[in-house]
């Protein structure tokens, strides 16, 4: 009978953690509150980054984050899920990687440079303030996200558990295994060179993680009050880990880059796929001495 009152016990004293009556002083650099995104970039330094990131020797270039503000996804992650843009999360796992230098080319970026430009411009800045033309950093290539699938409720388990056991006991195990919900996300990433538009690379990323934030509902609104915010940032920290997984597949590959080519006459000269039945462009242009024979015979 021992036996079989303690996970009654075991629930019992889990309420009592979680009912909100005992405070902790305040926690600076909680790691629970945390995202796989950690730490800081000064340039090539850093310091606290996740040791899951990957990371490169040089830079490969500079490169500006292209976020679109118009896509469903990001209605959803900033409407839904009230999370920053992605630009910011990436920014960090970017300069962290030292794979690339990042330069800004967001709105509200842009505007504060066009701000000071416009103060020198005026003669308002003091002397020596070096505010000139000439001056801006060109963008490489250019990082845009997108997260492609986001699941905060993927597969409960309460009605196996309750199943296998049955009776008020198997009730229970239904309402805690209810209240289990694994928060799932997958990221696309892909890197374009803007001087000529040719995709340069793209990865995806996934991760998942098992929330217990509803745990509290068994045992009434007050057992469970507190965990609230965490259900809510629980997405923002798997879609974070989505988005570095994605960045670390990007990596592993550029590693290894090797430009493609297209034989004939490159990239933009017609391509090697015919159309209307007939052949590629290289294969059918004539060169001009031998039409010229041709329109004598006529």
């Amino acid at each position: 009978m021992k036996f079989n009152k303690f996970p009654v016990a075991a629930v019992a004293v889990g309420a009592l953690l979680l009912t909100g009556c005992v405070t902790t002083d305040m926690q600076m650099g909680s790691q629970a509150a945390k995202t796989t995104a950690t730490g800081s970039a000064a340039g090539s330094a850093t310091a606290g980054e996740s040791s899951q990131l990957e990371r490169c020797e040089s830079p490969l270039g500079t490169v500006s984050l292209i976020e679109n503000v118009n896509s469903g996804w990001y209605t959803i992650l900033t409407g839904e899920y009230r999370l920053p843009p992605t630009a910011n999360l990436l920014r960090l796992l970017v300069q962290q990687s030292n794979c690339f230098v990042v330069v800004e080319r967001g709105a509200a970026g842009m505007n504060a440079m066009n701000r000071e430009r416009a103060l020198m411009q005026s003669g308002e800045m003091r002397g020596g303030s070096n505010f000139g033309r000439g001056q801006m950093v060109a963008s490489d290539y250019g990082l845009s996200p997108e997260i492609v699938f986001s699941n905060s409720d993927a597969g409960g388990i309460g009605g196996a558990l309750g199943g296998l056991v049955g009776g008020n006991r198997g009730r229970a195990l239904a309402a805690v295994g209810g209240s289990m919900q694994t928060k799932e996300a997958n990221a696309l990433l892909t890197l374009i060179d803007n001087r000529s538009g040719v995709q340069v690379a793209a990865s995806e990323g996934s991760a998942s993680k098992t929330d217990f934030g509803a745990f509290g509902s068994v045992f009434g609104g007050r057992a469970g009050g507190g965990l609230g915010g965490y259900t809510n940032t629980a997405q923002g920290k798997v879609i974070a880990a989505a988005f570095m997984d994605a960045f670390n597949q990007m990596v592993r590959s550029l590693r290894n880059y090797k430009a493609q080519t297209v034989r004939g006459q490159g990239l933009g000269g017609g391509g090697r796929l015919g159309v209307d039945g007939g052949a590629a462009p290289s294969q059918t242009s004539a060169p001009a001495e031998q039409a010229a024979p041709a329109r004598r015979r006529r």
